[in-house]
């Protein structure tokens, strides 16, 4: 199994900045990709941005030029800096991972974090 814990959620103005991270433990061999996503009452949970095993990165529409992802393999860690934060960028933020076994990708998620940016 692989236990993921989130951190850094908050209460924060427009235009100021959150980082978001999160510490994969468990059987965590092969991660490959790192990714958060977010979701509000209603809606369906949506990417954020992801980054691969390689470093390679993409993120949504909204949050380009925004928020960075950035991971510590050595760490197995994933954090998301989140700068000039907008009342629509409030939700619940969940670390997910993907873990490599035989060939055959396990996806995982954190419990979830709430970010609330006040207007």
């Amino acid at each position: 199994q692989v236990q993921l814990v989130e951190s850094g959620g908050g209460l924060v103005q427009a235009g100021g900045s959150l980082r978001l991270s999160c510490a994969a433990s468990g059987s965590i061999s092969s991660i490959n990709d790192m990714g958060w996503y977010r979701q509000t009452p209603g809606k369906q949970r949506e990417l954020v941005a992801v980054i691969t095993s390689d470093g390679s990165t993409s993120c949504a529409d909204s949050v380009k030029g925004r928020f960075t992802i950035s991971r510590d393999n050595g760490k197995n860690t994933v954090c998301l800096q989140m700068n000039s934060l907008k009342p629509e960028d409030t939700a619940v933020y969940y670390c997910r991972v993907v873990v490599v076994r035989l060939g055959i990708r396990y996806g995982y998620w954190g419990q979830g974090t709430q970010v609330t940016v006040s207007s």
